[in-house]
Order: structure tokens, then C-alpha cells, then sequence
């Protein structure tokens, strides 16, 4: 792909992922997200090149503009949205696939001091949501989503749906539900969780109360057995 039609694409992405972008002059000259990419794109001609210290060069100083950090090493695919994008971290080796959608405050990083490859693979048409961490060298497979401020540390497959700390699949290979960027409409594992508890809490309340009746019902009968025998024994008195 050359380079205008690659430039093309990233605007395309754009228009097709907010519906508040309005023209295609406010876009180029607006979105940091676009200019992180394409501060990207010319850093990572230069680290292919060996060109270290030029490509930090440029990723620092759109670091700086852009409130986006990614790594000259980290190879991108076509398409990608990075929306609202201050705090995004993107490491040396992630590698990130086609159509796939960031929101702010995602990490794409490490787990440790490892060499070699030690950051995700985000396969094609992802959405990765706000605040969400991505640990590790494994990954995420195509169409999936991860959830608000998940942390994920483990494989991903396709068509899944993953929240919660750590990370849970919740959803997998099902019919996809409303529209891939209504990352708020999620099923989130440990509310869920409290519910039962909390169903199960009600429960065994409502099982304590009816103990304590029995016993208090007991209690009476016995308290109600002497007092008869007092009366009986005093109408059968001669005296």
C-alpha cells in the first residue's frame, strides 16, 4: 500500500468510528490520535532502517504533542483509531492489525524484563476500551472486545468478549449485540457475582428469621406448660 492510500485509510477510519468528526480539514489538523499514528508511521520507516535514536526521536516529540506513546518498534496496521487517545502506551513489540478502535488510557505492554517479543498481537477489528491493560506477549484474536479498565494477561480467541480484573471471557463466538463501539454495555463477571452472593445473603436472612420463630414458638410452649400444671394442681386443692 503507498503512501497516500495509507494516509487515506487513517483518515477513512475517522469518519467511520466517530460520528462527531465533520470534515476532513478539522480531522488532519484536529485529531491527535491521527497525528500520533502518522508521527508513528515516519518513526517506524526510520527504526526499520536502524535509524534508532532518529525514530525515539520523533516518537518523543509526538509523545509530547500528542499525550501518546508509541514505540517506533511496534508495527501497526491499516486503519487503526486511537479516539481521545492521552495515555495510550503502545510497546516496542505489540504488534496491532487492521480496523482495530483504542480509547483513551489503553496500555499495550509487557509483563517483565524479558527480550524478545514481550507485547500483545491485536488481531484485525478490535475494540480495546478506556483504561483497559494489555499484558504480555500473547493474542487477542480477531472481532473481540475488551472492557473498561479490564486487565487482560492471558490469550483472547475470536469473537470474544472479555472484562473484570483480571480479565474474564464473558462472551464468545455469540451474536454480536448492539454496535461494536457500545463498549459500556458490557456484562461485567464480579457484579454478577455480588448479586448472587447477595440473593444468597437474602436467603439464608430469611432462614435465620424462621428458625428463630420455631424457637421462640418452643420456648412458649414450654413456658405455657408449668403455669397449666399450676392451675390444674391448684383447682384439685381440698382446701
Amino acid at each position: 500500500m503507498g503512501v497516500w492510500s495509507t494516509i487515506r485509510s487513517d483518515i477513512d477510519a475517522v469518519f467511520e468510528n466517530d460520528p462527531a468528526a465533520r470534515s476532513r480539514f478539522e480531522v488532519i489538523f484536529t485529531y491527535s490520535g491521527l497525528h500520533a499514528i502518522w508521527a508513528h508511521r515516519i518513526a517506524h520507516a526510520f527504526y526499520r532502517r536502524r535509524w534508532f535514536t532518529v525514530a525515539r526521536m520523533i516518537s518523543q516529540f509526538s509523545r509530547f504533542m500528542t499525550g501518546i506513546e508509541i514505540h517506533p518498534g511496534a508495527k501497526i496496521g491499516r486503519k487503526l483509531f486511537i479516539d481521545h487517545g492521552m495515555g495510550v502506551v503502545i510497546g516496542e513489540t505489540c504488534e496491532i492489525g487492521d480496523e482495530v478502535v483504542i480509547y483513551q488510557g489503553v496500555t499495550l505492554g509487557g509483563t517483565g524484563k524479558e527480550k524478545g517479543k514481550r507485547h500483545p498481537t491485536i488481531g484485525n477489528r478490535v475494540v480495546i476500551a478506556s483504561g483497559a491493560k494489555v499484558l504480555g506477549s500473547f493474542k487477542v484474536g480477531d472481532n473481540s472486545n475488551i472492557g473498561a479498565n479490564s486487565v487482560v494477561l492471558r490469550p483472547v480467541p475470536p469473537d470474544s468478549t472479555v472484562v473484570g480484573i483480571p480479565g474474564r471471557i464473558v462472551k464468545r463466538n455469540g451474536e454480536r449485540v448492539g454496535d461494536r463501539l457500545d463498549h459500556t454495555n458490557l456484562p461485567d463477571p464480579v457484579i454478577d457475582t455480588f448479586r448472587f452472593m447477595q440473593k444468597e445473603i437474602n436467603e439464608l436472612k430469611a432462614e435465620i428469621a424462621r428458625l428463630k420463630e420455631r424457637e421462640e414458638e418452643r420456648e412458649r410452649k414450654e413456658a405455657s406448660g408449668p403455669e397449666r400444671e399450676k392451675v390444674g394442681a391448684a383447682s384439685q386443692d381440698p382446701s
